[in-house]
Parts: C-alpha cells; structure tokens; sequence
C-alpha cells in the first residue's frame, strides 16, 4: 500500500483538493482510502441515536453495522493518547493508495497546499518531506515543483508518478 499525504496550513484548501483527487484517482481504477487528523474533538455519532447512547453510557468502543457500512467509533476518555499515524495505518484495510490529510510532521511524502491569501509562510523549505507544491497563484522561492491547485487530474498523475503506481 503506498501513501501520500496532503498538508498545509487550516483553510489552505487540503479538503477541497482531497474530495477532487479521490474521484480522479478511483476513476482510473485505484483503490483509494484516507486519514484525516483533526486537531480537535469532533463527533461522527449525534445525541439520540442508540450508538450516541452506548458511548455515552461509557463503552470504550461501539461498532455500528448495516448492509451498506460500518463503523468502529473508539473512546480515549483521556486514559489512552491519541494513536500515531503509524498506529493508525494499522487498522486500515490495504488499498493501492492511502491518502493522509493533515500529520505536517509525520515522515510519509507530501504535497503541501498553499494559498498566498492564507498569510501563512510557506512550510516547505524547512521541511524536507514536502515533495511539490499544490497552489493557485505563484510561490516565490519554493524549492519544490508547484502544481496547479485547481488541477486535480494533474496533480493525481504527480502522485501517481510519485507513488510508482500504474493506472488505467
């Protein structure tokens, strides 16, 4: 399974780029799966539902099944740290590609997503994992080729390229 990552800064576009990749990569026959970090807590469950209720009433996990998904909802509840990426890449099922959004200091290879209206400096000369650029004006003194970020086909053919992948 290889991985790649998008990162940059909050608001930079990271989510927009990765919704656009996806289908660009799955329509050429790749499996594709992702890892998204959030800095904060966030909830996939909401108040009244029954699994809300069981984790609410203190179960460490509740895994929720149907015909069409399930899910496997974990509560910390501040006795566990929050798993590494690597933990993390574990309970992934194998696909061709994993794409990890967010981890800026995680190890894996990554494009970093930059916008100049952000006002936030470019990471990618301090940091030597950050092997292109995605943004949608000029990055003066960027040490990494800079794709156009509202081209998803093109930067889908640098990951691919990138990730030594074949695709149809």
């Amino acid at each position: 399974m290889k991985i790649f990552g998008l990162t940059g800064w909050s608001g930079s576009g990271k989510t927009s780029l990765m919704v656009r990749l996806i289908p660009a990569l799955t329509a050429r026959g790749l499996r594709v799966s992702t890892v998204k970090h959030a800095h904060k807590g966030f909830d996939i469950d909401h108040p009244g539902k029954d699994s809300h209720n069981h984790r609410m009433a203190g179960a460490t996990e509740v895994l929720v099944s149907s015909p069409r998904r399930w899910a496997l909802m974990h509560e910390l509840r501040d006795a566990e740290p929050e798993l590494t990426l690597d933990q993390l890449i574990g309970k992934i099922a194998p696909v061709d590609l994993l794409l990890i959004e967010g981890f800026k200091r995680d190890r894996h290879e990554k494009i970093e997503v930059w916008r100049a209206d952000v006002d936030k400096a470019l990471i990618a000369p301090d940091d030597p994992t950050i092997v292109a650029v995605a943004s949608d004006s000029a990055v003066p003194g960027c040490p990494v080729p800079v794709l156009d970020l509202n081209d998803a086909d093109a930067v889908a053919a640098f990951i691919v390229a990138r990730c030594g992948l074949e695709w149809g």
